[in-house]
């Protein structure tokens, strides 16, 4: 049985993006079927189980490497910090966003690196210690950044709960992360429970990821469904352009970046990837959870505009995140034929 959940997981691993997809056009057509997603805190407990993932897979290794690289993860992580959210925000001027529309995409913009973005780097030869270090302190830093980029970027056209996103982020990242952490070190601890968490327990950590954050996906079409339905092609294009501008203009700056510092390749890749790459996960709950609850919706059905950025963007990273490290080792074979 745990061979075929890890064979599934693995599967689910490699083949994100359609998986993704998949549920989203479910969504679309029987958006009820996620209905439940959407209920209570339901999507905040399932970021959290995303979190608990990347959790296990950080160890002790892992933090002696940002002690080592701390010049190098200081760069990425301002680039990261700096870069996405005023694009998100030149982005929602130059579109003219409705403003509910525009906090989505800030929303992406502000949070910190995806988790699937070291699979990327893995996958196209990319320094790996390199995204993990970025990945975690973006992630780590995320309770008090987020807020404060949001606020400043968007406060001025809707009412923005600094505070109390810092405790929600705090609550759905940072707790799970730490409570993964401390299982990874407890399952290291002898020989035959490290044993167990390499060969049986890590991995089925992909798959579970993936299945989250397609769930995640899922209910927030459901949140839309009613603006989907009644502005249809419209809305989807110019979310998918401002999606796909703010996604390319971070893999371009981030490398930018790198060349800027003089990184070597692997570095330059994983920079660009860690940059372009957002936890729109931890978005679109963020979004759900401050400018699109029920009573917002009630009150103002175009507050449900606010996840729907955020849901493309979840959708879109993965694809993109796959083309970009497929483009980069095309780059590889190319020069390889021309030596």
């Amino acid at each position: 049985m745990i061979k075929i959940l890890q064979t599934i997981s693995h599967w689910l691993a490699t083949y994100t993006s359609p998986f993704i997809i998949a549920i989203a056009i479910l969504a679309f057509f029987v958006p009820e079927s996620f209905a439940w997603v959407q209920q209570g805190q339901r999507a905040s407990v399932i970021l959290g189980l995303i979190m608990l993932t990347m959790g296990c897979t950080l160890g002790t290794e892992d933090f002696v490497i940002l002690l080592q690289r701390p010049l190098d993860i200081l760069i990425g992580t301002i680039a990261q910090y700096t870069i996405m959210p005023l694009v998100a925000w030149t982005l929602s001027q130059a579109f003219h966003l409705d403003p509910y529309l525009a906090i989505g995409i800030i929303l992406v913009g502000s949070c910190p690196g995806g988790v699937s973005s070291n699979i990327m780097s893995f996958l196209c030869h990319g320094d790996v210690a390199f995204s993990v270090g970025m990945t975690t302190v973006s992630t780590l830093l995320a309770p008090f950044v987020t807020p404060l980029l949001v606020l400043w970027l968007a406060g001025a056209e809707i009412n923005v709960d600094a505070w109390g996103m810092f405790q929600n982020i705090l609550i759905v990242t940072i707790l799970p992360i730490t409570a993964g952490i401390l299982l990874n070190y407890t399952c290291s601890r002898t020989e035959k429970m490290s044993t167990w968490n390499q060969q049986t327990l890590r991995p089925l950590l992909p798959g579970a990821s993936v299945i989250c954050l397609a769930l995640i996906v899922g209910g927030v079409i459901y949140t839309v469904s009613p603006q989907l339905h009644e502005n249809g092609l419209n809305l989807i294009l110019i979310t998918l352009a401002v999606v796909t501008c703010h996604n390319g203009l971070g893999y371009l700056l981030g490398y930018c970046v790198g060349k800027i510092f003089r990184f070597n390749t692997a570095k330059k890749r994983t920079i660009s990837i860690e940059v372009g790459m957002q936890n729109a996960g931890m978005a679109t709950v963020l979004s759900r959870n401050f400018f699109a609850t029920p009573a917002m919706i009630a009150a103002n059905p175009a507050a449900a505009l606010a996840v729907f950025p955020c849901a493309i963007s979840c959708a879109y990273h993965s694809i993109s995140g796959t083309l970009m490290a497929g483009a980069f080792l095309l780059s590889d074979k190319k020069k390889k034929e021309t030596i």
